[in-house]
């Protein structure tokens, strides 16, 4: 079988599963975030323009979201620049990124039913100028298969989390190893070239 044949059947097969999204404009326009369809889930813009979420969900993000049990949907896009950058800094530095390393330097909270990760006290800050805030994030947002996640995510309740008490690993080389570097140095160039 050529690729083109490969290609049409692949097309057949994605447009038999996938029913076009129909909705009259005033349904349209009244949209919120959390009307997503059965089989859908909601992705915030701000995770692409700002986060540099990759649709290839690396490995420690779907950890993350397993050992915080939270849906990605519940995501602030703070909480995704302060993890993608975490990410990238290990990679760059050839640390391998763990939930354990990501817990040392961020404190998980929830904030109107929101889950973001904040710099924990007294130890080295990595990133260097993080946005302060995203203007109209949650009207910016669109659908997308479930599939794209390839793990079942829960629908955490709008909590408070509690405190970890992590010791600071300030003799381990690889806490000494990592650097501080600002957001702008690593989402300005192409994702490719930091992970490389």
């Amino acid at each position: 079988m050529s690729t083109g044949e490969r290609h049409k059947d692949f097309s057949k097969e994605m447009a038999s599963g996938f029913p076009p999204l129909k909705w009259p404009k005033e349904t349209f326009d009244n949209m919120t975030a959390a009307d997503a369809l059965a089989g859908y889930i909601t992705f915030f813009w701000d995770f692409f323009a700002a986060g540099n979420f990759p649709l290839h969900v690396t490995k420690i993000f779907l950890e993350i979201l397993s050992y915080y049990k939270f849906h990605i949907s519940q995501m602030h896009p703070i909480g995704m620049v302060r993890l993608r950058h975490f990410e990238f800094v290990c990679r760059g530095m050839h640390i391998e990124s763990m939930v354990n390393l990501v817990r040392v330097f961020h404190q998980m909270h929830c904030s109107q039913g929101f889950y973001s990760f904040i710099q924990r006290a007294s130890i080295k800050k990595i990133l260097l100028n993080p946005p302060k805030s995203f203007h109209d994030w949650k009207s910016k947002f669109f659908f997308i298969k479930v599939e794209v996640i390839p793990m079942k995510m829960i629908f955490r309740g709008k909590e408070d989390v509690a405190t970890e008490t992590i010791q600071t690993p300030f003799s381990e080389a690889w806490y000494q190893d990592l650097k501080d570097v600002p957001s702008i140095d690593i989402f300005q160039r192409k994702p490719w070239s930091v992970l490389v």
